[in-house]
């Protein structure tokens, strides 16, 4: 950690991407590319995922609920929850040296730069982003320039956490596939998924 502010670019065009992927969602109980969950679930485990990387960072407190088993109950306004967690993900970032080689994170195997772990912090925000706003019919959040840039982050760290079921099998890529599409299709999800 440092005393100077760590800008990071691609965390900031994900939270924006969840952050108006949030205030964009008319139904909170749709269905979700996640197929067990609605978007309130998704939410809790977006917001969940994001304080997460925050306690790691910072050794303070973790989420309140298991992301992995979202109660689908919210105790304040989807806009509170996602913001609360947000800033607490971008305030600890912000601390971390862009050349720190090595920072707690909770995926594995938990020690990474802070430049594969800022990635999958917004691998993370920017995907659950692209749920929440193929869920309630807006465009998608997730552009082929910051997938070009997360693609090979999800590579490194994706596999591991599939043997827990946090992604499913990735599917075959497509021909016409742009950036965006690739990486989703890495990531078990359809380009074309629609409620």
């Amino acid at each position: 950690m440092t005393d100077e502010t760590t800008s990071w670019p691609v965390l900031e065009e994900a939270h924006g991407a969840l952050r108006g992927a949030v205030a964009g969602v008319t139904d909170w109980n749709a269905a979700t590319p996640c197929a067990q969950w609605n978007a309130t679930q998704v939410l809790q485990h977006a917001a969940g995922d994001q304080i997460a990387f925050a306690a790691f960072l910072t050794g303070g407190p973790g989420p309140s609920e298991d992301p992995f088993a979202p109660s689908g109950s919210l105790e304040s306004s989807p806009g509170s929850v996602a913001e609360l967690a947000l800033k607490q993900s971008a305030d600890a970032w912000a601390a971390v040296a862009a050349d720190a080689t090595e920072v707690s994170v909770p995926v594995p195997p938990n020690s990474m730069s802070a430049a594969m772990g800022v990635g999958a912090c917004a691998l993370d925000a920017v995907v659950h982003a692209w749920d929440l706003a193929v869920a309630s019919g807006q465009p998608s959040p997730l552009s082929d320039s910051i997938a070009r840039e997360l693609l090979p982050v999800a590579q490194q760290i994706v596999e591991p956490l599939r043997a827990y079921g946090a992604f499913a099998a990735a599917l075959p890529p497509e021909a016409g596939d742009g950036d965006a599409a690739v990486l989703l299709r890495y990531l078990g999800r359809r380009p074309d998924w629609s409620a």
